[in-house]
């Protein structure tokens, strides 16, 4: 078996570990690994899927994987990698948002025969003592030492950082010497603006049980025109598929920019390397067939392989001449009594969620990005109407490659 170590590095994985060689040892034997998520909203989104990816190749290299949900620390809020204080939850919104996280991870770990376990936080942050934990916790940090972490400078250089906020270090710190005391694990993993909550709690396993365990820490994705990841026109591209549609996931991976192809290929699926290398030097027309490959492995992955294929067939139907099943494309249903009188296109194209405001929609017409049955509207008021209708359809697009299907009923 390979070290998983080699494979993740291989795929641009990591970016920095604080102990290369020790932990390529660590990871030669079966281990227990964890990463945490917040439940800061009902799904996780594309941004969630490097650490997932990442989960799902150390199960795969024989590793145990502990995905956390973090009912306890979201109370309190990671200021990793924000300007200003995340919006305080209630312990409802928060134990609403973990329940449909928790059935997401389903998707994607095995967690039969003890190959994986899903832990809250909550579960044991919720019962500590203040007192107690800062005499037995809060003893170990050094507050000169935690504001040089670059989340905490740079929030006390703009905005400010908050007491509350100031304790996120200790507690996700404990969450490591928790897991570590009860569950023999001895590695933890995220994304890079975590890297120095992470040192932090090595260095309190250390401290307190004089042992030494790891952290790997994963590169913030950006796209070729640097861009963060899964931010769209339409918003960001959410792993539940009611907030964000098989069709709709499809699309954002197929619209792919080229340098990014070979990249997210190696990130996003499990193609063996010499195949993401094979489909990373196609060039001109060839390298949409690299793109179909990606868009379908990314969907079947989080929507599963029937999905994939609704999907893949209606974006063909949508994009070739060619007549296939466009039931995946989305879709919605307006009464046609409102077409009698007609509806104003900008507002039709905000209705159905192709644009996000009506000064968004009035820019697309006026640029020329808005087709009604792939004819272009050039004035954006112009009065979508019966006339439209054809197989009792409407079919809108935004830009090249945004469709949506309109039922009349």
């Amino acid at each position: 078996m390979s070290n998983v170590f080699d494979i993740l590095k291989e795929r641009g994985f990591i970016q920095d570990v604080t102990n290369e060689e020790g932990l390529r040892k660590e990871l030669e034997k079966p281990v227990v690994c964890y990463i945490g998520f917040d439940a800061t909203a009902t799904s996780l989104h594309i941004g969630s899927l490097i650490p997932i990816m990442a989960m799902m190749f150390m199960q795969k290299a024989g590793h145990k994987v502990i995905p956390l949900l973090g009912g306890g620390t979201t109370m309190v809020g990671d200021p990793s990698g924000k300007t200003e204080m995340r919006k305080m939850l209630t312990i409802e919104d928060i134990h609403k948002n973990a329940i449909p996280i928790k059935k997401q991870f389903e998707k994607y770990i095995d967690f039969s025969d003890d190959k994986a376990i899903m832990v809250n936080n909550a579960d044991w942050l919720l019962k500590l003592n203040y007192i107690e934990f800062l005499r037995d916790i809060g003893k170990h940090f050094s507050v000169n030492r935690m504001l040089t972490a670059e989340a905490y400078k740079r929030r006390i250089e703009t905005t400010g950082l908050s007491f509350l906020e100031f304790n996120y270090m200790l507690l996700q710190s404990y969450d490591f010497l928790y897991l570590y005391q009860n569950y023999a694990l001895t590695v933890q993993m995220g994304g890079s603006d975590q890297w120095g909550n992470i040192i932090a709690g090595a260095d309190l396993i250390r401290r307190v049980e004089g042992k030494e365990v790891f952290g790997m820490v994963f590169p913030l994705i950006m796209n070729a025109s640097g861009e963060k990841m899964g931010k769209t026109a339409k918003g960001a591209i959410w792993l539940d598929e009611k907030l964000c549609s098989s069709y709709d996931f499809y699309q954002y991976w197929i619209n792919t920019d080229d340098r990014d192809v070979k990249r997210f290929l190696a990130l996003y699926t499990f193609l063996p390397m010499e195949e993401v290398n094979r489909l990373g030097k196609l060039e001109g027309a060839e390298i949409n067939q690299a793109k179909k490959i990606l868009a379908y492995e990314t969907t079947c992955i989080t929507h599963g392989e029937e999905a994939a294929k609704q999907a893949q067939t209606a974006s063909a139907s949508l994009f070739s001449s060619t007549t296939g099943d466009d039931s995946a494309v989305p879709t919605s249903e307006i009464k046609g009594e409102r077409l009698k009188e007609g509806i104003p296109a900008f507002k039709l194209f905000l209705e159905i969620g192709l644009c996000n405001s009506s000064g968004d929609a009035r820019r697309l017409i006026k640029q020329g990005g808005a087709y009604i049955n792939n004819i272009k509207i050039k004035t954006f008021d112009v009065l979508i109407t019966l006339d439209y209708v054809k197989d009792n359809t409407i079919l809108l697009r935004a830009g090249k490659k945004r469709y949506h299907k309109i039922i009349i009923t």
